[in-house]
């Protein structure tokens, strides 16, 4: 290739966050949902989605297992993997929000360390951390893969609330106590939490 040819890898967007977010009537923000497996993350993710849905807005689900089946299929749930596969997902998310789409995160992220970095990736005006508090023992309960009982059994280590820590974060945005509220309030709550 000669000096007068020469191609641009990177170019900036022409169209700005604010014209996205002006195009689609809404701000683009990042809720993400974090508790332990079987606390309802999934669940409210989608249902929260078909909400907004009905209501116009434009939203996307980035859901942990999803993730890992694909983008983060490489990672396994060592520390370091949990870490990277969090990493992973907040830039993703940072992409939907410059996009002006409302963004919304299912992920167990057991440590407020790595809860701290998605905030800073993301950026703290556009991310609200919502904590789905519920017991261990409920947690076990709507377990329908059977993986709290194979953790007990050690066929599958760091498995977070049994053999992993959970940190819960110390000052959410928004607590639901998801053992206790129905689908349908959760949903009213993230609502509201959206502004």
């Amino acid at each position: 290739m000669n000096g007068s040819s020469t191609l641009v890898c990177r170019q900036d967007s022409r169209v700005s966050r604010e014209q996205r977010e002006l195009l689609n009537v809404q701000r683009g923000q990042v809720l993400w949902l974090t508790g332990l497996s079987g606390a309802g993350k999934s669940t409210l993710a989608y249902a929260l989605e078909a909400r907004l849905y009905l209501l116009g807005r434009r939203c996307v689900v980035l859901d942990g297992d999803n993730l890992r089946g694909g983008l983060c299929a490489d990672l396994g749930f060592t520390p370091e993997g949990r870490h990277e596969n969090l990493r992973r997902a907040a830039e993703v998310a940072k992409l939907f929000v410059e996009s002006g789409v409302i963004c919304i995160a299912a992920f167990i992220s057991p440590t407020c360390l790595d809860r701290a970095m998605v905030r800073e990736i993301v950026g703290p005006d556009d991310f609200s951390e919502v904590y789905l508090n519920c017991s261990l023992q409920a947690c076990e309960a709507r377990d329908v893969k059977g993986l709290y009982q194979r953790a007990r059994a050690g066929e599958i280590s760091d498995f977070t609330g049994i053999t992993s820590p959970y940190e819960p974060p110390l000052r959410p945005t928004l607590t639901l106590m998801t053992e206790c509220l129905s689908i349908e309030d959760c949903v009213q709550r993230l609502i509201e939490c959206l502004g």
